[in-house]
């Protein structure tokens, strides 16, 4: 990829960033249109966002994707925010139009676009989701309406309360658990908390009570000690590599204006991972 005057960037703001696999995704798309467009990883410390944002307008960025833990936060920084944005509370993706910032989330159209593409359904299923974060807030925001009835657990109570509100002003069918264990045998299993990330981490439910008919998903891109134990119970099993890729493909489109190949950006991003 050869750098110019012309070159529009794209970056994306978190910390960390290190891990991202944003980058290789997006760039293989721009070199396989053509596109004279780069895509760079910013390490943004909490204390810095503000100026991080500002820098979007001053150094001309195309736009940026927001990651942990900037996606609430950088809301009050944009000039507009989209309604169902707005709703959910988190920002992924923001696009720079003349100098006018504008957010969005692809986070939850990119799962339910996942979740189709592996032949899976939450349509009239209970599900049972684990973790009350920003991911969560956008992904409940499409289950919600699927679902035969959504209930939401998290350790932190009054973040699980706060989202189980929200929700509930636009569905009746979402419950917030006092146990983890209220919910017997959910038909869709969701891990939307950090556990699994790191070796040794305890399991964010009890395998014994996983079968063979369930649904288990687990939103981080790497199959995790949860997904290995659902497996061994006959589950159908979803990580979140394909919820990265179509919040990627959803927020590229809002960039540019142009569907990328899918196909490339998905190789790219199982290269990172193999």
């Amino acid at each position: 990829m050869e750098l110019s005057g012309k070159t529009k960037i794209i970056g994306i703001f978190g910390n960390p960033v290190e891990h991202t696999l944003s980058p290789a995704m997006h760039n293989a798309a721009f070199q396989t249109l053509g596109l004279d467009m780069a895509y760079v990883p910013f390490r943004v410390l909490p204390e810095d966002l503000p100026d991080a944002v500002r820098a979007v307008r001053t150094l001309n960025l195309q736009g940026v994707n927001i990651t942990v833990p900037h996606k609430e936060n950088v809301i009050p920084l944009l000039d507009e925010v989209d309604k169902e944005a707005e709703f959910i509370g988190a920002v992924n993706t923001v696009v720079n139009t003349d100098r006018r910032l504008k957010g969005y989330n692809t986070d939850g159209r990119g799962f339910m676009n996942s979740l189709s593409e592996a032949g899976l359904s939450a349509e009239g299923k209970t599900v049972l989701m684990i973790g009350a974060g920003g991911a969560s807030r956008a992904v409940g925001y499409y289950l919600s309406d699927k679902a035969s009835g959504l209930f939401l657990y998290d350790v932190d109570r009054p973040k699980a309360e706060k989202l189980t509100a929200d929700l509930q002003n636009i569905r009746s069918n979402v419950v917030l658990l006092e146990n983890i264990s209220d919910v017997v045998k959910p038909d869709v299993l969701i891990n939307a908390t950090p556990l699994g990330l790191k070796p040794g981490d305890p399991l964010p439910f009890d395998p014994d009570r996983i079968t063979s008919g369930m649904v288990v998903c687990d939103l981080i891109y790497r199959k995790t000690a949860l997904l290995r134990e659902a497996e061994k119970k006959g589950a159908k099993t979803m990580n979140g590599l394909g919820m990265l890729l179509w919040q990627g493909v959803l927020a590229f489109e809002l960039w540019t204006g142009i569907v990328p190949p899918v196909d490339v950006m998905r190789e790219a991003l199982l290269s990172r991972i193999k």
